[in-house]
């Protein structure tokens, strides 16, 4: 029987998951002296790497003197709450992570509830002690108050606590103590997280809790053994979550260890493994014995809150910067992302439409920036909310927002929320002029907040937020104030014009830009929209005048990525995304037909 322990580690975004799984695979020996290991090494795709955050849970095993440990990094993010959800059945124990200036924070609140609901041993670790303002024994009572509220039993409020500043590899037990390495904390784990339970002579039991794809083996189920034992070739059952029975075979066994991952031929009750052979896995499925199936409980996946409809570009620069622009192009992404990603479903609704739901808008536009950099060209819509009939009523629903600014912008804020329906629950000072301010708001009123949101608080803002529950439907949610800066002109901007436009409001295109009639340009100063021309050049004439060579000055113009976009836009809006560029367009590019909808409407 191998000696292993199954551990997550789990925290708000920001709080150093990543970087304290890096020193664990550094400091247990697990890579060899020759390998060149990157920082945030578990952060493996592109854009984890640029922004600094993980997207997917992922798993890696450590040696620790005679011992295997299996650790999970899990996302932050409040859109990926589904991952955090269904990574905690797999593991017996947790190691929570803690910012020591930040304290808990609504993430903190999510996955220790889900922990504590699972009866998990937690291990708590504040982290970044080293800086300056952190204050880790007011942590340790927040972490402790946070505990109690949620009803942790006798045996989760002993918690051990570990101090540590993840980034330089340093952890010890009291903050009196000199700094050490991870080597308290391995000690911990080893002495705190219960061995899993389970029997290698047990009925066969694996539950599927991640998907993986190759193109050469198809589709990979991660998944924990909780009884029995399993080899490369067995042949085995697998029950769906409607209790359908699938026969299968199992053509390859995996193994982990660090970063890499290599083949084996069996494994036993208490390991994490990879299996491939089985094409109709899903997440939460078990995979069993043909001669006695024993099915382990399917998972609860939570519910997608926001659709977005993808469709195929149709604007007059289609087809000239992107790659794959056809509707079975975009239908095929679409299908090999769902593959993976559980959390997320779409259906095809008309001709090149497809109505994508997921989790929230960084989960969204996280798929769109990647299909972005694949080649693909399509157009988005305004995100909405899902509307569900819950014992005849209609309900929406509504998220638990976290608000650290400076208490200058306290008033504004709280007045700006209101409007959009939201709640006010509590008001704590933070110290060093900052305050904490927690709502309760329809997730309607967060659609486009954001923008505003560092605006209003010049940038010193943070804002968090986490799904609450479904609610009775509030009515209307007051959305942007400004209306559109529209070219009526098919061209490319110049500078002359422009200048002319600045008063107007503020631009969005630089000069020697392409635009065409129905494009928007810039954001009007008032809140009604405003047909301009954007291509008009200066008129020469053989007469010299006085001011005829002033200089043109251009103030920069507002610099639109794929999120800040997605969140200005309304409902009679369009993006049109390319692997080149990102221009935000009216759904009717036809004055008159813009005129005829909105009299419809």
């Amino acid at each position: 029987m191998q000696k292993i322990r199954n551990i997550a580690v789990i925290a708000h975004v920001d709080h150093g998951k990543t970087t304290l799984v890096d020193g664990l695979l550094k400091q247990s020996g697990t890579y060899g002296s020759h390998e060149q290991v990157n920082e945030r090494a578990m952060d493996s795709n592109a854009l984890e790497k640029e922004r600094g955050i993980t997207i997917l849970s992922k798993n890696t095993a450590i040696r620790f003197g005679d011992h295997k440990i299996n650790v999970i990094d899990t996302p932050g993010h409040a859109d990926f709450g589904g991952e955090v959800e269904r990574v905690l059945k797999m593991v017996d124990g947790a190691l929570i992570l803690v910012d020591a200036y930040e304290g808990v924070m609504p993430q903190t609140k999510f996955v220790v509830k889900k922990m504590l609901a699972l009866g998990l041993k937690p291990i708590v670790v504040i982290n970044k002690i080293d800086k300056p303002s952190a204050d880790p024994e007011r942590v340790v009572d927040e972490v402790f108050d946070l505990f109690v509220a949620m009803d942790a039993t006798e045996d989760q409020l002993d918690f051990p606590i570990i101090y540590a500043a993840a980034r330089d590899g340093m952890a010890k037990l009291n903050m009196s103590d000199p700094d050490g390495d991870f080597t308290c904390l391995f000690n911990t784990i080893l002495e705190k997280v219960p061995e899993p339970t389970g029997d290698p002579e047990n009925p066969t039991q694996l539950q599927v809790f991640t998907l993986d794809y190759d193109n050469y083996v198809g589709k990979i189920g991660i998944a924990r053994i909780f009884n029995g034992k399993i080899a490369k070739g067995d042949n085995i059952l697998l029950a769906k979550a409607d209790g359908e029975m699938v026969k299968g075979k199992i053509s390859k066994l995996i193994g982990f260890m660090g970063l890499n991952r290599m083949e084996i031929q069996e494994a036993e009750a208490g390991d994490i493994v990879a299996v491939a052979g089985i094409e109709t896995v899903d997440v939460g499925d078990t995979i069993c014995d043909p001669q006695n199936p024993m099915p382990l409980d399917p998972m609860h996946i939570e519910e997608p809150t926001l659709t977005v409809v993808f469709s195929v570009n149709d604007s007059p620069l289609a087809g000239q910067e992107g790659k794959h622009v056809t509707a079975n192009k975009i239908r095929e992404r679409l299908d090999s992302e769902m593959n993976t990603n559980v959390a997320m479903r779409y259906e095809t609704v008309g001709e090149g439409k497809f109505i994508v739901s997921g989790r929230g808008e960084l989960q969204i536009t996280i798929l769109a920036e990647n299909m972005r950099r694949e080649g693909f060209e399509f157009g988005i819509g305004r995100p909405e909310v899902i509307v569900k009939e819950i014992e005849g009523v209609k309900c929406e629903p509504f998220e638990h927002l976290v608000v650290d600014l400076p208490a200058d912008n306290a008033g504004t804020i709280i007045e700006r929320l209101g409007r959009r329906k939201a709640e006010m629950k509590a008001m704590v000072p933070m110290g060093e002029g900052f305050t904490r301010v927690e709502f309760e708001i329809p997730a309607r009123g967060l659609i486009g907040f954001r923008g505003q949101f560092l605006t209003d608080t010049k940038g010193e803002g943070v804002m968090n937020h986490s799904f609450l529950e479904f609610r009775p439907y509030t009515g209307n949610v007051e959305s942007r104030q400004y209306g559109a800066l529209i070219s009526m002109e098919d061209g490319v901007a110049l500078a002359y014009s422009l200048f002319n436009l600045q008063d107007r409001g503020v631009l969005f295109t630089a000069p020697q830009t392409k635009v065409y009639k129905g494009m928007i340009i810039g954001e009007h100063s008032r809140s009604n929209d405003l047909d301009v021309n954007p291509i008009k050049g200066k008129a020469q004439s053989n007469v010299r005048s006085s001011g005829a060579d002033e200089a043109i000055k251009l103030v920069p113009p507002r610099d639109m990525n794929l999120e800040r976009a997605l969140e200005w836009i309304e409902d009679d809006e369009l993006l049109e995304v390319t692997p080149v560029s990102i221009r935000i367009r009216k759904r009717w590019l036809d004055p008159s037909d813009r005129k005829r909808y909105g009299a419809k409407k």
